[in-house]
């Protein structure tokens, strides 16, 4: 009750807070709320809602004064100052409608966790309280306001909260705040790692948009996908074709990118790409139809003694000065396989597919590389040779370590297929202080293999892989024998060690007991593809 007759109070004085005040509310705030966590959501929410039905001047001051809508009197903020606070040593701030609110001493107490709620620090807090809804009530923002120490300046109020781009790009999707951006012409953001493994289905809006080119915008009136090749019949299907000719199917499925975390690749030396960590990884439930069906529809024969070899998948994205379309190839045991489980996919988590993933028809080509799973597809076509463009020849291989720049022969290696066996930490995040005194850690994690391998342990490590933990693998669905298309969630309780800092690493086992080498150094290429060593993460312990 304490804290419910301490807001009332606050609400019915002047607000003009100062920030010295806030920063004393926030102290307060932190203790109360350490107490007040034990009671639960449901008792604390009737609690506070019981409190002020019986006091009706505090609910008038609370009426006026709405969570996150400017207060005359307090201090006003650019948004770019409030960008510079995002570290223990600066502070951290972040933003809510037109407040501004200072969250440093509140982190260590976030029920969350403060892996979580870091993320929005130094910019605004409202993209990540629409993932984690459990934020949008009265006392959440109740909470939040006692960390007010200001206003967003009246300049910033009404700037957008996307990015404007122009030119080829200007008609591109919106997309969430909350995705980490590599590039924003092409759009590539990854999914930031703490939340990969917060659910085993990645939401569309969290799942990591990986494009080459402008996102076209399709009118699906107008769509048609064209099929040909040697040994079948030119067929051409319209989306109400696809649905009413063929039987759907539905499969979960992860699609990683071939470059996902290149960027520890290129602490061992410079390569070439965009300098993803560790979210462009995610797993959806994809439905459609098969591409086995299609082909066959189309005249394609089913035989082993078939001289074709590839067939040819090629998107509606295209190069606005060239003309060039993005194009990939797959086997055509892949294709036809009826165990492969190739879709032309029309939805995505039981809706149509977003623009950046491929609106309206897409290749899920499960359990191989993203670069083959291509978007806004358009043609197919089987071939006795693979599709010619150039991500398909002279991107999306692997090299020796010894291979650079000035030695590459593109037309020497194998274009990537299928994925090797990867894992990854998702939490805790590097950099997050430990204590000894709990003598140990819960870590967790993602784990996936190509090819349908499915992956049947994590090894889980507090002292860089001297003493291992086996890992408790969860949240998964049950899938036949090399079909295993979906990620695994994997947790485990890991002991600290008894001197120095902790340096957390994993390694997942798939079923054909391949196994993620030790370090990086060895699978340097300059392309920065196929990077699966153990992922290591750093923490202090006090």
């Amino acid at each position: 009750m304490f804290r419910l007759v301490s807001r009332c109070s606050r609400l019915l004085r002047s607000p003009k807070y100062t920030r010295g005040h806030s920063r004393h509310v926030a102290r307060r705030s932190v203790a109360s709320n350490a107490v007040i966590a034990g009671l639960g959501a449901a008792t604390l929410a009737g609690l506070a809602w019981n409190g002020y039905k019986s006091t009706a001047n505090c609910a008038a001051a609370e009426e006026s004064l709405s969570a996150g809508a400017a207060r005359p009197g307090l201090p006003e903020y650019r948004l770019e100052e409030v960008a510079t606070h995002k570290t223990e040593d600066t502070g951290i701030w972040v933003t809510y409608k037109d407040g501004v609110y200072d969250i440093s001493e509140f982190i260590a107490t976030h029920p969350g966790g403060s892996e979580k709620i870091i993320l929005a620090a130094g910019a605004s807090i409202e993209p990540y309280w629409e993932v984690f809804a459990a934020h949008n009530t009265a006392e959440v923002q109740d909470m939040l306001e006692e960390l007010r120490i200001g206003n967003v300046h009246p300049s910033d109020r009404s700037q957008s909260k996307g990015v404007m781009v122009d030119g080829p790009y200007a008609n591109d999707p919106t997309r969430s705040p909350v995705l980490k951006v590599n590039t924003q012409t092409p759009f590539n953001a990854e999914t930031p790692t703490v939340l990969l493994s917060e659910a085993y289905i990645t939401p569309n809006n969290l799942f990591f948009v990986r494009n080459h080119l402008p996102v076209p915008d399709v009118d699906p009136q107008n769509y048609v996908l064209e099929v040909k090749g040697e040994g079948s019949k030119p067929v051409r299907l319209t989306l109400e074709d696809l649905r009413s000719k063929f039987k759907q199917y539905s499969i979960t499925a992860a699609v990683q990118c071939a470059g996902n975390r290149r960027s520890e690749l290129a602490e061992v030396k410079k390569v070439k790409g965009l300098n993803w960590t560790g979210g462009a990884i995610g797993n959806a439930a994809w439905s459609g139809v098969r591409l086995r069906d299609v082909l066959l529809y189309a005249g394609l024969e089913d035989c082993e003694s078939c001289t074709l070899k590839h067939i040819h998948l090629e998107g509606l994205d295209n190069n606005p000065v060239t003309g060039e379309c993005y194009g990939a190839s797959i086997p055509i045991e892949k294709a036809m396989d009826p165990r492969g489980d190739c879709l032309l996919a029309l939805e995505m988590n039981g809706e149509p597919l977003p623009r950046d993933h491929g609106y309206p028809l897409r290749a899920l080509v499960p359990g191989t590389v993203g670069a083959r799973n291509v978007k806004w597809l358009t043609r197919i076509e089987a071939s006795t040779k693979e599709y010619p463009g150039h991500w398909q020849q002279n991107d999306y291989k692997g090299f020796s370590p010894g291979v650079d720049w000035d030695t590459v022969d593109f037309s020497t290696a194998p274009a990537i297929q299928e994925l090797p066996v990867t894992s990854l930490i998702t939490s805790p995040q590097g950099g997050v202080t430990l204590v000894r005194s709990d003598e140990a850690v819960s870590v967790r994690g993602v784990a996936w293999s190509g090819g349908g391998r499915e992956v049947v342990r994590v090894d889980v490590s507090s002292d860089g892989g001297h003493t291992w933990t086996t890992a408790e693998l969860s949240n998964t669905k049950d899938q036949p024998l090399g079909r295993a298309w979906a990620w695994k969630l994997w947790e485990a309780t890991v002991p600290l060690p008894k001197e120095g800092n902790a340096e957390l690493c994993c390694k997942a086992v798939d079923m054909s007991y391949n196994v993620q080498p030790d370090t990086t150094a060895p699978i340097w290429n300059l392309r920065g593809c196929l990077s699966n060593a153990w992922h290591r993460v750093n923490c202090t312990i006090k």
